[in-house]
């Protein structure tokens, strides 16, 4: 295994709550009030759409696809949503520094170091540069063919990161250790805050599939868990490894899309998740 590269869960496609577009000849977040699953091409600087997505829309009412059935890659809720605070070179897309508000490891001239970690507000460094959470969530959508790949859905949102954080560890407990075998939906909320002035701010959660009540699943889970406990744990094992293997988890060419989309250039920062996505018409009277 290549040291300093961290193998992290194989992509084949990504969820997504907005996109980049271009205004006034800079490109820029928009956020959106429904999922897109797309490929990893892009095509004209837009992700191609993902064949399941339109056959997940078809089954929806409204439109707008909202709810995604799918299914986690391992029961630890920490290997299934990665979240730190990141920072990153908004030019190069290179990682800077990741720490969990106890600990870091930032890039130097030196190479890398292990640093005490304040978080963003108390960083000199991180709100100079724009330090923010950061979170990956890797799912299996229900149809995809590879057994093994997986959809990530990025987010610098608090709202999805600490809901979905919470979920997770308390699917692990109900499910006693077996969530990677729950019958699971990613769901988009909406919520209403002073800061979003009222207006709805979207973020993610994840829940039992609909259809089905909570002892069904657990049952389901039991059933599957029993045939496959041994094969199972050497999957968490090596993903512990692989994830380990690198100081950080995007790689430099990864970077520059991540930048374009969660840490802009300009300090866009009320394009993030957590502020209200405007309507047309809302659009043309701010714009």
């Amino acid at each position: 295994m290549i040291k300093g590269l961290a193998i992290t869960p194989p992509v084949i496609g990504r969820i997504a709550i907005g996109k980049v577009v271009e205004k006034n000849g800079k490109r820029l977040p928009e956020k959106d009030d429904a999922f897109t699953i797309t490929t990893q091409v892009q095509h004209k600087g837009e992700w191609i759409l993902h064949p399941l997505h339109n056959t997940l829309l078809a089954q929806q009412d409204g439109g707008k696809l909202r709810s995604i059935p799918v299914n986690l890659l391992f029961n630890d809720p920490d290997l299934n949503l990665r979240a730190e605070y990141s920072l990153f070179d908004r030019k190069t897309g290179r990682p800077l520094c990741v720490g969990n508000g106890e600990v870091a490891r930032r890039s130097t001239q030196e190479g890398y170091k292990t640093i005490i970690c304040p978080g963003p507000q108390n960083c000199a460094l991180g709100a100079e540069l724009g330090c923010k959470p950061y979170g990956r969530l890797n799912v299996q959508i229900e149809g995809q063919e590879d057994d093994l790949g997986s959809f990530m859905f990025r987010t610098t949102g608090y709202n999805s990161i600490r809901t979905l954080a919470a979920r997770l560890q308390y699917l692990n407990a109900v499910s006693g250790g077996r969530a990677r075998y729950l019958p699971l939906s990613l769901k988009l909320r909406a919520k209403s805050t002073t800061q979003s002035h009222r207006a709805p701010v979207y973020y993610v959660d994840i829940t039992t599939r609909d259809g089905i009540n909570s002892q069904q699943a657990l049952r389901q889970a039991r059933e599957q868990a029993d045939q496959s406990v041994e094969s199972m744990e050497a999957l968490e094992t090596a993903a512990k490894l692989g994830l380990s293997n690198g100081a950080f988890e995007d790689a430099e060419e990864e970077g520059i899309d991540v930048v374009e989309e969660f840490f802009p250039v300009q300090q866009e920062d009320q394009q993030s998740e957590d502020m209200p996505v405007l309507t047309a018409m809302e659009t043309r009277r701010v714009g």
